[in-house]
């Protein structure tokens, strides 16, 4: 390829074609229209725009999503909550485009309509065509179905791209980018860019020290050890039939691992006459031991609807977030934000409990509501309060029990805490799956509001310890295990395999150490006795720190920056040199930057973070790339 203004055309880098790269893909598609100008009417002199995304994986689906998975794996959203379009609740400058969700996706493909537009797709798995015939709004669609979505997605933003717009994939991995901007690919290709787009999505990442120290102690022990991974690139093999692994991590990683070594191994689940699911074993399962901090599975997640007022903002709302903003000083998460979460929290599930089940309450909202914003979220006198105000134990919430809810349990032996963890599912369940107890569904939209609402905190009025550690580590985790958990059928399933002896809970506050010539040894401080197993799992994601990110382009950049933790942006995506200041052609979307990680596809009618902040670095990008007097600022 010649230089990066050859023949009037700027030419933008994307590292990444997963669904994060192909959203912006479209927001710049988008937003370039004026810019390039159209076949029927081009600008004199307009520059075209021409975009090569790179990504061993197909484009749309990237790693993550791919089809080349196995077909039990999930998303833990249901089909009506998925989208990657803009729609009329986006608070956006770019153009609205608006198209299907994944179910609206899927009934247009089962009636002919979407291959009537002449830009339909060919659901060439039989398995998967079958999922897409059945699927309904509230199925937890397979991620392969899922990528045929994302591939369509992306081939309908190529071919409305206007002619001054063209787009390439190459399936090959970027090895090195230089400070001019010359991309080099593993396959030797050198391209030259106006622009580069650093869109990888979720990454692996080099092992710490920890990680590190149990892969050598298990070398040298001859034990099984599978270190922090994508489940669904995990080496599973070396797990034996009959084997007893230990498993540290109960959340969405750990819930993909149970399902490949269980129904991933033939194993089935059937119902009983009584209603009961059972889980009838192949003989090639292992035995599984889970544990954790909590000691619990991420909540299920809610499938009641809210049945009294509408949610909303009390505590953490704009007027508070703008005089958080104002004030002088950083803003420290813990001390400032976290009160007012918790606040909300507490809002949203005694609003919807008072005006949605009245007849379960003494007393009226109006009046508790003057209750809760009277008491710190944390107060011992609130929970007094509660309990002469709402007499069935199960309707009563506060925070810390919902966060940690073992924290004051005792256990006598093993048997108990394995009982006391399969209680806490059951009554999980029932909370978050029952119409009647709709205040759960409160609490999810209050938590959701909350992590939308902690977008208007620029970046930079954060802390180092809230941008470090409080935010990506304590906040992300919290959120994704209160409002992100798993479908409510992968807890039964948990609840089955429990009673097949297939899966063994821990308890909560597990330490697991290697013990010479024993193996692995897991115990926990508040559980009598040990669990020695040769194999140990670490059932959760790779961190997402730049600087150990096992994608060397990534590394680099984070460390030519002086980042140890995340890639530092401005608000429209632009990196940020080591002297602090922003390029104007380098650019990065995703959860190893300084911005607020927002995810990539999402939820129709939510004004949703991921597509604000999509829409306005593509508009930023556009107009980098395509303002040739903009002097370019590399990052050396």
């Amino acid at each position: 390829m010649g230089g990066a203004g050859a023949a009037n055309v700027r030419r933008l880098v994307i590292v990444g074609a997963g669904p994060r790269a192909i959203m912006l893909l479209e927001r710049i598609v988008a937003r370039s229209g004026e810019a390039v100008g159209t076949s029927d009417a081009r600008a004199v002199g307009a520059p075209r725009l021409h975009v090569e995304l790179i990504d061993p994986h197909p484009p749309g689906a990237g790693r993550i999503w791919r089809r080349a998975q196995s077909p039990l794996l999930k998303l833990n959203s249901m089909a009506r909550d998925v989208t990657v379009f803009t729609d009329d609740s986006c608070t956006i400058d770019g153009p609205i485009r608006p198209g299907p969700s994944l179910i609206e996706w899927a009934e247009l493909w089962r009636s002919g309509e979407l291959a009537a537009t002449g830009r339909g797709i060919e659901i060439d798995d039989e398995v998967a065509a079958a999922e897409a015939r059945g699927l309904r709004g509230d199925s937890f669609p397979t991620r392969r179905l899922h990528s045929y979505y994302l591939e369509w997605f992306y081939r309908r933003t190529v071919a409305e791209a206007p002619s001054g717009v063209t787009v390439r994939w190459r399936a090959d991995t970027v090895a090195r980018v230089s400070p001019e901007n010359r991309v080099t690919l593993a396959s030797g290709l050198e391209l030259d860019a106006d622009g580069i787009v650093y869109a990888l999505g979720h990454t692996g990442r080099e092992p710490d020290a920890a990680t590190a120290a149990l892969i050598d102690a298990a070398r040298s022990e001859r034990l099984q050890y599978v270190p922090p991974a994508f489940t669904a690139d995990a080496d599973l093999s070396q797990l034996g039939a009959g084997d007893d692994v230990i498993v540290r991590g109960m959340g969405l990683a750990a819930v993909d691992l149970v399902v490949l070594l269980t129904q991933g191994r033939g194993g089935r689940f059937v119902d009983d006459d009584d209603g009961v699911l059972r889980y009838v074993a192949s003989g090639r399962e292992p035995r599984l031991h889970l544990g954790s901090r909590r000691g619990v599975p991420y909540r299920s997640k809610v499938s009641s609807a809210i049945q009294g007022d509408a949610p909303q903002r009390e505590v953490l709302t704009a007027a508070a977030i703008a005089e958080l903003v104002a004030r002088p000083g950083l803003i420290d998460f813990e001390a400032d934000v976290w009160p007012l979460i918790a606040g909300e929290l507490l809002h949203g599930h005694y609003r919807e409990l008072f005006t949605g089940h009245p007849d379960r309450v003494v007393g009226d909202w109006p009046t508790f509501r003057t209750v809760l914003q009277s008491h710190a979220w944390d107060d011992p006198a609130l929970l007094e309060a509660i309990a002469a105000t709402v007499p069935d134990p199960l309707d009563r919430f506060d925070v810390a029990s919902l966060d940690r809810p073992l924290a004051a349990a005792a256990f006598a032996d093993r048997d108990d805490a394995h009982e006391r963890v399969r209680a806490h599912i059951v009554t999980d369940l029932h909370l978050r799956t029952t119409p009647e107890r709709s205040a759960a569904q409160g609490v999810f939209l209050a938590a959701l509001l909350s992590y939308l609402a902690l977008a208007d905190v620029p970046a930079e009025r954060w802390n180092e310890r809230s941008r470090a550690v409080s935010l990506p580590v304590r906040w992300h985790t919290f959120f994704s295990y209160v409002a992100s958990g798993p479908p409510a059928h992968r807890l039964e399933e948990f609840l089955a395999l429990a009673d097949a002896g297939v899966l063994r809970f821990l308890g909560p506050d597990i330490d697991v150490r290697v013990d010479p010539g024993r193996g692995f040894v897991a115990s926990s401080p508040r559980v009598p006795g040990e669990t020695v197993a040769r194999s140990l799992v670490d059932a959760w994601l790779p961190g997402s720190g730049a600087a150990h990110s096992d994608n060397p382009v990534l590394r680099a950049l984070a460390r030519r920056q002086g980042s140890a933790a995340r890639v530092l942006t401005d608000a429209d995506g632009r990196v940020v040199t080591a002297e602090g200041v922003p390029t104007a052609s380098v650019f990065a979307l995703g959860p190893f930057t300084s911005l607020p990680e927002s995810g990539a596809f999402t939820r129709p009618g939510s004004n949703a973070l991921s597509i604000r902040q999509t829409d306005r670095t593509a508009g930023a990008i556009v107009a980098a790339v395509l303002d040739a007097a903009v002097p370019l600022v590399r990052v050396t």
